[in-house]
């Protein structure tokens, strides 16, 4: 009797993973005839029934057919695998003859390209790329560049402090403190970077903005170097056209000090709407060293001499591209970023 059902198991279950073609009919089947409530958990609760002589061949008997069955079922369920694979292997056939998509690929922000151009120019004159800690010390970036704790110029800067010896730096003139701390004479450097003031933000003015600082100590400097320098960098920067001016002004680090004008490069100096019918337009400030500023970071002012000049990064952007409003470089508009 056992034997004959073990038999009918074995052939029924045979016959149904021939016809299966899925791996969810071929768990049915485990889960029907091996499963907990499946057939031949049937059979062995009827074990009971069976003389005690009889238990170890019966046993034996369906031990066998789950043997068999348990093979049966692995063998079919590598053949639908192998069948299943084969079939995605035909589906996703790439047929490398057909051209790529095209990846979106981005550029640079119109602030990074005017760095790159001033740094080429720079480095075209023999001048190093020197980055500077945007959190200084009240020291470099006030005290050291001669303007003292009473100074009126600490009021017109509203600073970001840290606590009272630490703060964001309001320029990047702090960087040329460090420079000539290190005691490598001649020195001749920029020093772009990233600066802040509290400032409100319109067209014009941002909490955060960047400029490039230069710096050039050597013996014998003159306020002619200065001139020269800096009108060679305009006529690389704006055309071999462009023209140049220095009207007397006044920083604390500098003395003499100028701010630079350049002819403007739609009109040629005519005037128009992009000067404001002035026909220049300023661009930096600049000046000689101040001998007390070399003094203080240890450097004689009796041998050695230098000019400095800072020209605002965005500053350039907007004159290079004919941006009217500064705000527009920070907001990350990708069909203005686009132009570029």
């Amino acid at each position: 009797m056992f034997k004959e059902e073990l038999e009918k198991i074995r052939k029924e279950a045979q016959q149904r993973l021939e016809q299966s073609d899925s791996l969810d009919k071929i768990n049915e089947i485990r889960v029907g005839v091996l499963g907990k409530k499946g057939s031949l958990k049937d059979i062995l609760k009827g074990m009971k029934n069976v003389p005690a002589e009889e238990r170890p061949k019966v046993g034996q008997m369906v031990n066998d057919v789950r043997v068999e069955i348990e093979e049966a079922i692995a063998k079919a369920q590598k053949t639908i695998e192998r069948k299943v694979q084969e079939q995605r292997l035909a589906a996703e056939t790439i047929d490398v003859t057909l051209p790529a998509k095209r990846m979106a690929r981005g550029h640079s922000h119109p602030n990074v390209i005017a760095l790159k151009e001033m740094e080429r120019i720079f480095v075209g004159m023999g001048y190093e790329v020197i980055e500077g800690p945007e959190v200084e010390r009240d020291y470099y970036n006030f005290e050291a560049l001669n303007i003292p704790a009473d100074h009126p110029a600490k009021d017109e800067q509203d600073t970001f402090y840290i606590n009272g010896d630490i703060l964001l730096r309001t320029q990047t003139s702090s960087t040329q403190i460090h420079a000539m701390e290190s005691g490598r004479i001649p020195i001749r450097m920029i020093a772009p970077g990233r600066v802040y003031r509290s400032d409100a933000v319109d067209a014009t003015h941002s909490p955060t903005f960047h400029q490039v600082e230069g710096l050039v100590v050597d013996k014998g400097i003159t306020f002619a170097d200065l001139k020269g320098t800096l009108d060679e960098f305009a006529k690389k920067l704006f055309g071999e056209e462009t023209r140049t001016r220095f009207r007397p002004h006044h920083f604390p680090f500098t003395e003499p000090s100028a701010e630079m004008d350049v002819s403007c490069f739609k009109c040629g100096g005519k005037g128009c709407s992009f000067c404001k019918g002035e026909g220049w337009i300023e661009i930096l400030g600049c000046g000689m060293v101040h001998p007390h500023v070399l003094e203080m970071s240890g450097i004689d002012p009796d041998v050695y001499s230098g000019f400095a000049f800072g020209v605002g990064l965005e500053r350039i952007a907007l004159l290079n591209y004919e941006i009217d409003d500064m705000r527009l470089l920070y907001e990350n508009d990708i069909r203005f970023l686009n132009q570029f």
